[in-house]
Formats: structure tokens, sequence, C-alpha cells
């Protein structure tokens, strides 16, 4: 059983990441940190987690757990994935794991160094849907991929939401944005090229709330949008010359609508819906995240690949400043 510690009581940690550790089949969670040790233990208690720590490197120094859980401030993930690292542990952290892609070799080092699994939490690379999509495309069912459009929008103007506030990494691109680019590379296995982009600002806040996105694959195009001063929507197409797939709630399913994709064919004249039920792509993070930092030959996100989204993260906002094409 890997024994995992969670880095702060943030609400992605007690609402999602933590349930499913504690009824995932090989990773228990053995102690919770904050800066508040009130918190801590409240939290502690609801979970019937034996171990509370008012401070996070006193966890980190502890021989009581294996790995660290990450849910802080976009700001503080490259900081504390490093001294989570160094200090001998493995590392499953909250996406964006950085905010510029050059950050993310120090963590690349830090992990060769010694010798642990650092991976960032995409939890969509899991979902038995993503895979789905994946097989479908390379068993051939739509034909050729020309291509994959895309929305992921909510609604928050929330001043105290962490994702309203620059100086904690917030913004829609870091939060939502790198779903459609972590979703479309993970199912095709390319990179893209280059990027067109829109973005606009929230002027009180100074985060990014929308983007238009325009990025080239050379096979094929991915055009999505996001924001998160809009209605909550959730869709991504992929089209080929033989059919298309429509994954109809493809990131928080159980939010957004069921886990399920359909496949339809050239002429519209058939169908297939894949259903998915009770997927717990969260449970299947963990217990993949477990079973590769214990030597087994599993598939999780790299950091090489996280560095790869993140270039393309920062192309966006590049382009957004300039017209025509951004390369990546």
């Amino acid at each position: 059983m890997l024994r995992f510690g969670i880095l702060s009581t943030a609400k992605i940690g007690r609402e999602l990441v933590v349930p499913a550790i504690q009824d995932a089949e090989n990773c228990v969670v053995t102690a919770i940190a904050s800066r508040n040790l009130s918190k801590a233990r409240d939290m502690a208690d609801r979970f019937s987690v034996p171990h509370a720590f008012g401070s996070y490197d006193e966890m980190l120094a502890s021989d009581l757990i294996d790995a660290v859980y990450i849910p802080l401030p976009t700001s503080q993930h490259v900081e504390w994935s490093l001294k989570a690292a160094d200090a001998g542990k493995h590392v499953l952290c909250e996406k964006p794991i950085s905010l510029k892609a050059t950050e993310i070799d120090a963590l690349i080092a830090a992990r060769d160094r010694n010798k642990v699994l650092i991976s960032e939490a995409y939890m969509v690379t899991y979902s038995p849907v993503w895979r789905k999509v994946r097989s479908l495309l390379k068993d051939g069912a739509i034909g050729k991929l020309r291509y994959v459009q895309g929305a992921f929008t909510y609604y928050n103007r929330d001043a105290g939401n962490m994702r309203n506030m620059p100086e904690l990494g917030g913004g829609g691109l870091p939060d939502i944005g790198v779903y459609p680019t972590i979703s479309t590379r993970f199912v095709t296995g390319k990179e893209p090229l280059r990027v067109q982009a829109n973005t606009d600002r929230d002027p009180e806040f100074g985060t990014d709330m929308f983007s238009s996105v325009r990025a080239d694959f050379g096979d094929f195009e991915l055009s999505f949008y996001i924001s998160t001063q809009l209605a909550a929507r959730q869709v991504m197409v992929l089209h080929g010359n033989q059919g298309f797939i429509e994954v109809k709630s493809p990131f928080n399913a159980e939010r957004y609508g069921a886990e399920e994709l359909e496949l339809t064919n050239q002429n519209h004249s058939q169908s297939q819906l894949f259903r998915f039920q009770d997927a717990r792509q969260y449970k299947l993070q963990v217990e993949a995240f477990s079973r590769a930092a214990g030597g087994e030959n599993e598939e999780v996100v790299p950091l090489e690949s996280s560095k790869k989204n993140q270039m393309l993260i920062d192309a966006i906002y590049r382009a957004s400043e300039k017209d025509g094409w951004e390369q990546v």
C-alpha cells in the first residue's frame, strides 16, 4: 500500500482525490498537512486519517508517508514538488504542475536525482472514455482524423477564488485550457506545431477569462474555446473522413453529464454509444500512480509530456499578443 500525505486541505482533495485514494486498492491516506493544524486535524478526522501535521515541511520529513498529493495553488506547485522529491517522496501534483514550461526542467532533474516518480494529475488520461477514444482512432474507426473541436466553460466571478487571482496562478488557460490540449495529445500521440489565439482578460482580476484557440498539428487541426465566465459547457468532437466521435462530458462527467462517447459513421446512417458507468477516473488515476511508484510498468503522465503541454499553453499566451501564427 502506497502511503499518501496530502499537502493542504484544498477542496479538490477533500471532495475528489482523498476519497479516491481511500477507496483505491493499493494506496491509502496516512497524513494530512496544513499550515493550520486545526484544519489538518479536522480533515484527518473526517476521513479517518491517523496523522495530522501543522506544517508541510514536517510532513515531508516524516517516514509515515511514501508519496504526496499536492492540490496547492498553482503558483506553489513547482516549489513543493521539488521539496517533496528532495525529501524522497513520490509526487502526484495537480495540474498545471507549472506556469512555464521551462520550470519543469528542474522537476525532471529532481525526479532523476532522487529516483522518485513525479506526475501531473491529469485524471482524464486514466478515464476509460478517453482510452476508448484513443483505441477507436488507432483502429481507424473514423478514418483519417482531420479536425478536433472542443469547449470547456464555467461561470466564476468570486474575487476570493484562487482561479481569479493572478498571483496564485489563476486564469482560464491554466485551469481548464490544459484539458482540450492534454486530451488531444493523449489520444493522437501528436504534438502541435503552431497556434493562433485570442484571449480576453477580466478588467478587475487581470486573469484570462476567455480564449479561442486554433492549433495546427500538421495532419489535423484542434480548435477550442474556454472561459471562466460563460455558462457551463463541455464537449470534444474528433472528426475524420469516415466518421466522427463526440465525447459528451469529456472532463468532469460527474458534474456535466454522462460518461459516454458516440461514434457516428460517414453518412450518419449508424451510430454507436459507448457508456462507462461509474468510471471513477480519480480512483483509476491514484491506483495507476501507485503501481508506477512501486516499479510496475504502468502508463502515467510523465514530466516530459507535462512540459510539452505547457509549451502549448505558453505559446497560446504569446499568440494572443499578436496576429498570425506562433510557433510552439
